[in-house]
């Protein structure tokens, strides 16, 4: 069994998402035990937080009920879950029937019940490992013993995990609201910053590009503008064309982007390539540094697209909106020397709804 924890440890220090971190764990024991399913729950943050059902694994209840608690969640004052909060280890219930803690577990379908608590590094209950069998079962000491080690010992990882994944979160909304508020300012690109991500998003899923990945890419797609606002109203809020002084000051706002986003300290390479390469062009007449081909980082020749598309199919004191056809017929034609022309064909694809070719060539 040593080697069993140690390789799930191993395949959650390797998990890129949480829910990959547990998965491994939740079938250990299903297979392991006499448990019919295994499942972690998390405490969600929010205004109305409740234990959501994160990962699951094997047999689960098809009660209506069941069903509701997997979408909504077991409430906080659920009495396993408050059981759970001054449990120094796992509790075990083999007839949920009769225990004042394991109330309704029954009438849902689950017989007999072990939980063990995940906590967070103060000690704050995060969630729980739940295996559960449909019939009365008296859990015996070889199971409780491994149902104590594997699922105490990933506890403690699964609460990192839980902790780095809720820091994250944090972070993503404050790096899209700061994108959103430079929208408030500079209103005629209302809706830009979901848009370009919407898009970039597709495009990610297409490359298959992994959750890191395309979570840099979102951080970087919420981020791509945000030095304008070091540019001077009269220059970013001109009804009219710019003078080529005032479009020297426009051009500044990748710098000041980079120096902003970089100044941030927690965002990845990919968000600021985004940042610093989406105005790049790939013949070389881009902006800031002029950079040609394959010297554009991937994300930025992706997002440039996105960032494109989105202005021409957009209304603007200055123009009125191009048909998707025509913007994408534009892009099209801009291949080899705005965009990467095998990009560009991958943009066509997402955008039509065929994807069956999507992979570089």
């Amino acid at each position: 069994m040593a080697q069993s924890v140690l390789d799930l440890t191993r395949q959650v220090f390797s998990a890129s998402t949480l829910v990959q971190g547990v998965t491994p764990t939740l079938e250990y024991l299903v297979t392991r035990t006499a448990a019919v399913g295994a499942a972690y729950v998390q405490v969600t943050s929010g205004q109305e937080q409740s234990y959501s059902v994160r990962a699951t694994w094997g047999e689960v209840p098809q009660s209506p009920r069941v069903q509701s608690l997997v979408c909504q969640g077991l409430p906080l004052q659920t009495p396993l879950m408050q059981a759970l909060e001054d449990s120094p280890g796992a509790l075990f219930f083999d007839n949920t029937s009769t225990p004042c803690e394991t109330p309704g577990f029954q009438s849902v379908g689950i017989a007999s019940l072990a939980a063990s608590p995940v906590r967070a590094r103060d000690g704050e209950l995060l969630g729980a490992f739940l295996m559960y069998t449909f019939a009365p079962h008296v859990w015996n000491e070889d199971e409780a013993a491994v149902f104590s080690l594997v699922a105490g010992t990933i506890a403690g990882l699964a609460g990192r995990l839980a902790a780095d994944e809720q820091a994250s979160d944090a972070r993503e909304a404050a790096l899209r609201a700061m994108g959103l508020a430079l929208e408030v300012r500079d209103g005629e690109t209302k809706g830009h910053t979901d848009r370009v991500t919407a898009l970039a998003m597709r495009l990610a899923r297409a490359l298959w590009w992994s959750p890191s990945q395309t979570r840099a890419l979102r951080w970087g797609a919420y981020l791509h503008d945000i030095g304008k606002i070091a540019i001077p109203d009269a220059v970013l809020l001109k009804p009219g064309p710019l003078d080529e002084a005032q479009w020297a000051v426009m051009r500044s706002h990748v710098s000041e982007g980079v120096r902003f986003a970089t100044a941030l300290g927690f965002l990845p390479a990919t968000a600021l390539d985004v940042v610093r390469d989406h105005h790049e062009r790939w013949n070389g007449q881009g902006y800031p540094a002029g950079r040609a081909g394959d010297e554009i980082s991937l994300a930025g020749r992706l997002f440039a697209l996105c960032d494109v598309y989105d202005a021409l199919t957009s209304e603007r004191p200055y123009k009125a909106a191009w048909t998707h056809e025509a913007a994408l017929a534009e892009i099209e034609a801009q291949a080899g020397r705005h965009f990467d022309p095998e990009l560009t064909r991958l943009f066509g694809w997402v955008l039509s709804g065929d994807v069956t070719g999507s992979h570089l060539r």
